[in-house]
């Protein structure tokens, strides 16, 4: 059986996790927000380009809110993440509607945080976490064509959503945070945060573009290769 093809049903069986997170992150943004309307002082509140434990602890240092509990400041961190991403200003990996990704067939669309992308010849391809760009990288016997004539692979930084190059990215291996097909690369700009999110989340490693293997990455799904 295809290399992919083992892949892509050992990540289905996490998608209904992935899609639940999704739910909760939301509904944690929203009471946030309301949060901060009432009992904060939005100007106090520190930066969002931090990790949420780092965030959690800023907050409860500014003064800037009347006391939280500790659910309350993980709301407040997440909608302050939540907004800071919305404000930047760096270029983003935009995704059209109906691109899915070649190697899982998911639509992209709706994973914008774990958009990448890669330009083989004249066509555009994207993904929907690092993990798949790496398969369709690596395993030329299941997708065959001229790794010669990539021009382009972009990935999102995990906390910003800036469009990075992937050879310049810092990877975070087999954390504790999922993607939508799983375990994953989780990509930063910066080696600074990506250290700091590997210490908080349990990943195994700090790698970079070069250092992947294609046992690496069917490791993620749980399969020996």
């Amino acid at each position: 059986m295809k290399h992919y093809v083992l892949a892509l049903l050992g990540g289905m069986l996490l998608f209904g996790t992935e899609a639940m997170f999704a739910q909760e992150h939301a509904a944690a943004v929203k009471k946030g927000e309301r949060i901060i309307k009432v009992l904060c002082h939005k100007e106090k509140l520190p930066s969002f380009d931090a990790s949420l434990t780092t965030l959690m602890e800023q907050i409860a240092q500014s003064g800037a809110c009347t006391k939280l509990n500790r659910r309350q400041r993980q709301a407040v961190a997440y909608a302050i993440q939540a907004g800071g991403r919305s404000e930047e200003k760096h270029q983003h990996i935009h995704v059209g509607k109906e691109e899915k990704c070649p190697v899982c067939g998911m639509y992209v669309s709706k994973y914008p945080k774990w958009a990448t992308f890669m330009r083989v010849g004249e066509r555009n391809y994207y993904f929907d976490g690092v993990k798949d760009m790496m398969k369709y990288y690596i395993f030329d016997g299941d997708f065959p064509y001229a790794r010669k004539a990539i021009s382009k692979m972009m990935v999102s930084d995990y906390y910003t959503l800036e469009a990075i190059g992937a050879k310049e990215a810092f990877y975070v291996l087999d954390s504790d945070v999922y993607g939508p097909m799983g375990h994953e690369l989780i990509p930063f700009k910066s080696r600074e945060k990506a250290e700091v999110f590997l210490a908080e989340h349990h990943g195994k490693r700090l790698v970079r573009f070069e250092e992947i293997t294609d046992r690496m990455i069917m490791a993620l799904d749980g399969i020996a290769y």
